[in-house]
């Protein structure tokens, strides 16, 4: 085989992470038949198929999957190098405002951006810790990480990773109570809820734990101040891996659950392409999103063979 045609490469990582061909288009400037056949022309060069269409929707295949985490290391070292080159990040400046969660506010991001504060020191980094949506197109924010599919016009949105979220107590909770046999086994005064508790209990019996929405002891909008009762040993509550895994002193109470998923997209406007500071803090978080991602994911393979 001939050297890669990193184009058609792009074009292929640009469509499996928008989920469609317009959307892709959209995201690298060009017109959908254009991607259609960079698309098309990397499957024959490579002799796969790399999606499947199902219904609307443009679905990997089993081989295209595979393939996408070599193509987007590919994208991860593109954009390493043209940042480092001549060392112009550091001479990018300006404000960029990131929303996210408060427990990704709080727990996530502050390492990432010690990572932009080294690489872009003119860049003013505002972080927005907000639980509902910001609205990307009023600048509510510029970049904002979510786990929900963006949906509005004119907003470009990467697919980072998916993540696992796990029921989490802390060694002085079980030590006073014991470690449940199972989440049928959680009392429902035992479990700290999030607001709105009603939609949460609902979660919760989809999981298996025996929750009415009355049932709940203590309760938080705040993810942080839910988080901070579980260090302390009052009750189990429901985290990410990622979170988790930062935190010391946390028991992964079921680890052969088959826990809950959700996606972590990273979204911004079509100003990426025009702003450089914008796209550089943008691909800074995905990089290390995605390195959050892989630590995470070998520290709960290593503790689920102990």
């Amino acid at each position: 085989m001939t050297n890669l045609d990193w184009n058609r490469a792009r074009a292929f990582l640009a469509t499996a992470e928008a989920g469609s061909l317009s959307a892709a288009a959209r995201e690298l400037g060009l017109t959908q038949p254009t991607l259609s056949r960079q698309v098309a022309a990397l499957e024959a060069e490579l002799g796969v198929t790399l999606f499947e269409r199902v219904g609307k929707k443009l679905v990997l295949t089993e081989t295209g999957n595979g393939l996408l985490e070599h193509v987007r290391a590919m994208g991860e070292a593109a954009i390493a190098m043209r940042f480092a080159a001549s060392g112009r990040a550091q001479a990018i400046g300006g404000r960029v405002s990131i929303s996210a969660t408060d427990a990704y506010a709080a727990y996530i991001l502050p390492q990432i951006v010690e990572r932009i504060r080294r690489e872009a020191p003119q860049v003013t980094v505002t972080i927005v810790s907000c639980n509902s949506l910001s609205d990307l197109r009023r600048r509510e924010a510029d970049i904002a990480i979510r786990h929900v599919r963006p949906g509005e016009d004119g907003l470009i949105g990467k697919l980072v990773h998916e993540s696992t979220a796990h029921f989490y107590a802390s060694p002085s909770w079980i030590a006073r109570n014991g470690r449940p046999a199972s989440v049928k086994d959680i009392s429902p005064g035992d479990l700290i809820g999030f607001e709105e508790t009603e939609r949460f209990a609902g979660f919760m019996r989809d999981l298996g734990v025996r929750m009415t929405e009355d049932g709940f002891r203590l309760v938080s909008e705040n993810s942080v101040v839910v988080w901070e009762m579980v260090k302390r040993g009052l009750g189990i509550a429901l985290m990410s891996r990622e979170i988790a895994r930062r935190t010391d002193g946390v028991v992964d109470l079921f680890p052969e659950f088959e826990p809950p998923r959700f996606p972590v997209w990273l979204v911004t406007h079509r100003e990426l392409h025009t702003s450089r500071r914008i796209r550089l803090v943008f691909e800074i978080l995905a990089e290390e999103l995605v390195r959050v991602d892989r630590s995470a994911g070998a520290a709960t393979r290593k503790q689920a063979a102990a």
